[in-house]
């Protein structure tokens, strides 16, 4: 009986915690040498009680400031897509610090929904990303309480690309211009255009240019953008397990010059999800009326997809594969 006793907690260990914990929270700003400070959001587990607080223009139940609750807690560093914010997946960095860890989202500057003054100087967003992970293990008031030897990446569209770079991916940005006079229509070109962005004036980018940070030890991406300027060789070198998502109808960069190159050009194969009926924008948060007014493109969904439903699904998804690539 003891020996089962002994099974049933180690069990445990490996499984999360067997509550949730609430999420406290904190927006953090971090040197980036001569330019102005990066902000970030970080999330996780407390014992303080939670309660609804704003973040931007959506609600959060958080518990500010609030002390970290556990030890060697695993941390999850999040980068959003193009002309987002570090707020863009507060739900799923919710529902990582719930279960344990601790996640910490940066605003990509030169690529956020205020300035996109930088928007194709791709190799800035991993430089920040890595910038992020030092202030985390080096700087942030919980650092003591973290694993660095547990630190995983979530990213999504060109937050995907990013992670990818991160873990060791190489693109190559001349195939832009080629890629974007062939596909002109296409929602990323046409974004690029819109932000005023000429990719024929895209020129060689030396591969030291791109940091790769090697104690991210396993990533999740979601419609990563960007897909065809890696090849095999460009992604020779992602060793970290991979939790990939892909969007079955997603418009805004369609089948099959995203997702599929990155599925098929790792070097292992990822653990792939197709999600039925979803666009691009079903990976961020639902919507509440107000924002699917003023942003109707991010927030709608096609007839039928509940993308509510999907987001339980999809972190509880998320939350499974770190807590198995990171043990």
């Amino acid at each position: 009986m003891k020996c089962l006793a002994t099974v049933a907690v180690l069990l445990s260990l490996i499984a999360g915690p067997a509550f949730a914990f609430d999420v406290g929270f904190q927006e953090v700003k971090i040197p980036n040498g001569a330019e102005p400070a990066l902000v970030a959001g970080v999330w996780y587990p407390t014992n303080e009680p939670a309660a609804p607080h704003a973040l931007g223009d959506v609600t959060q139940t958080v518990a500010p400031d609030a002390p970290v609750a556990g030890n060697h807690l695993p941390l999850i560093v999040m980068s959003h897509g193009g002309a987002g914010w570090y707020g863009s997946h507060y739900e799923t960095a919710l529902a990582l610090a719930r279960a344990g860890f601790v996640a910490a989202a940066v605003s990509h500057a030169g690529d956020t929904f205020d300035d996109q003054s930088r928007v194709l100087q791709l190799w800035r967003r991993p430089a920040q990303l890595r910038r992020l992970v030092d202030y985390m293990v080096d700087g942030w008031r919980g650092r003591e309480q973290l694993d660095a030897a547990r630190i995983g990446a979530f990213g999504f569209s060109n937050g995907g690309f990013t992670v990818l770079v991160a873990a060791g991916g190489i693109p190559d940005l001349l195939k832009v211009e080629p890629f974007c006079e062939a596909h002109s229509d296409q929602d990323l070109c046409r974004a690029l255009q819109q932000a005023h962005v000429d990719v024929h004036a895209v020129g060689e980018v030396p591969p030291s240019a791109w940091v790769h940070d090697p104690r991210i030890k396993a990533i999740v991406i979601a419609a990563p953008a960007f897909g065809f300027a890696f090849g095999k060789a460009g992604l020779g070198d992602v060793r970290a397990p991979v939790q990939l998502w892909s969007a079955a109808d997603d418009r805004h960069q369609p089948h099959p010059n995203y997702d599929e190159p990155v599925r098929d050009d790792l070097p292992h194969a990822p653990e792939y999800r197709l999600v039925a009926n979803a666009g691009h924008y079903d990976f961020l948060p639902p919507c509440d009326t107000r924002l699917s007014q003023v942003r109707p493109e991010i927030c709608k969904s096609l007839p039928g997809f509940d993308r509510a439903a999907f987001h339980e699904r999809f972190n509880a998804g998320v939350v499974r594969f770190f807590r198995a690539a990171l043990r």
